[in-house]
């Protein structure tokens, strides 16, 4: 009874499985349930005792008391304790289900008993500071215990399922500021630019919602346009910019601190799609969509059309080192290639260098992150363009640069 897997008791509790229903219901006092089997369990074997004795001294005498003590010790444990107490141990459900049908009458039989037996021994704790109340809490699992049951159900689940269930727990720790297209990705357009240039870009955009802006993104952000609900308009000969404007919709502020659980409900209770991710001083950091969020639980969309080309940012080698875009943010590596670089920090492959280095270092620097050596290839005035990643049992031999 005690060895029943309670998750999957209350599956088959509620699917109308009898027995599973009553075992159940015996859990739920365990004090009574363990007062009535032991119960029983000790009034056989001091019987069985006490019968021994009584016919070894008839047949032998008093020296037949030692040895009828050790043989029936020796049946008791074998026939009585061990072996069927690991066959229950193996096999829980097949011998607790029969069980509860007859522990149930049982313990209504005998209940005078086993309150006076229970009233005894949970005084007895209670004189020690023991919570003899059954929690129904203690069989909730962590977050690391989930994760763990997730990791070992290698049969039950495919990779894929696991790897999404996996994700789902992570969005607790994950911040929107992660998972966010950086300012400077960010495809926006500028409605002081002619009318003419301002319908170019939105024909060739590759999204359907866009940031519109007056001169600076940071300063007049005049609102997200949905391309698709504005077609109709857009497809007029006489459309103006004001009528545009008109189509726009106030943008959606969010702290970058957000966790994605939180984020997940807010876009559903907000009929949001597309949010802005600011600093604790108001500055826009970044986007955030609805496809963004659901990339972190079921991994890249077919259909982004925001990827780029593989070929363009990273570039794998024979002996196992990849060159890449230090702009490549350090998550999307860890999960496509199975990386362990730190995440704790900086968000990209350029500022978890220039921390490590404090400062911007010159083509051929190398530095060892964890498990990587890092080299920088290429840099720009301020920033590290790419770097090569090897690990770090296939790092070459440290030069006059390294660090």
């Amino acid at each position: 009874m005690m060895a029943l897997n309670r998750y999957r008791l209350k599956h088959q509790a509620k699917s109308g499985h009898k027995g599973a229903i009553k075992a159940q219901k015996l859990l739920e006092t365990p004090d009574r349930l363990l007062g009535v089997i032991l119960l029983g369990n000790n009034f056989v074997n001091i019987f069985a005792s006490s019968i021994a004795t009584i016919i070894a001294m008839k047949l032998i005498g008093e020296a037949g008391i030692a040895l009828a003590a050790g043989l029936l010790t020796l049946i008791i444990l074998v026939f009585a304790e061990v072996a069927p107490k690991t066959l229950a141990a193996l096999y829980p459900e097949k011998i607790a289900y029969p069980a509860a049908f007859a522990l149930t009458p049982l313990l209504k039989i005998l209940s005078p008993v086993v309150w006076l037996v229970n009233f005894f021994a949970n005084g007895f704790l209670k004189l020690l500071r023991v919570n003899v109340k059954n929690d129904e809490n203690q069989h909730a699992l962590s977050h690391e215990e989930l994760q763990t049951l997730i990791d070992e159900a290698t049969h039950q689940l495919p990779e894929h399922y696991r790897s999404m269930l996996s994700s789902v727990l992570k969005l607790e720790t994950v911040t929107v500021e992660d998972v966010m297209i950086p300012k400077q990705d960010i495809y926006a357009i500028d409605v002081t630019q002619p009318i003419e240039h301002i319908l170019k870009a939105i024909q060739v955009s590759p999204y359907t919602r866009v940031p519109l802006y007056r001169g600076s993104l940071d300063e007049d952000l005049v609102g997200v346009l949905n391309l698709r609900r504005a077609l109709p308009v857009l497809m007029r000969k006489d459309v103006s910019l004001k009528d545009i404007i008109k189509l726009t919709r106030p943008a959606y502020f969010v702290p970058e601190t957000t966790s994605l659980s939180i984020q997940l409900g807010k876009f559903n209770k907000n009929k949001r799609r597309l949010a802005c991710i600011v600093d604790e001083y108001g500055d826009l950091q970044g986007l955030l969509t609805m496809e963004d969020l659901l990339e972190e639980i079921v991994g890249k969309l077919s259909t982004d059309s925001k990827e780029k080309p593989a070929s363009g940012c990273i570039a794998l080698h024979d002996d196992g080192s990849m060159t890449i875009d230090a702009s490549e943010f350090i998550r999307d590596l860890n999960k496509e290639y199975h990386l362990n670089l730190p995440t704790d920090g900086p968000k990209t492959l350029n500022g978890l260098i220039q921390e490590e280095l404090e400062s911007l270092p010159a083509p051929g620097t190398c530095t060892k992150v964890g498990n990587y050596s890092l080299e920088v290839i290429t840099t720009s005035n301020n920033a590290i363009q790419t770097i090569k990643l090897t690990p770090l049992k296939q790092s070459r031999k440290r030069t006059k640069n390294d660090l």
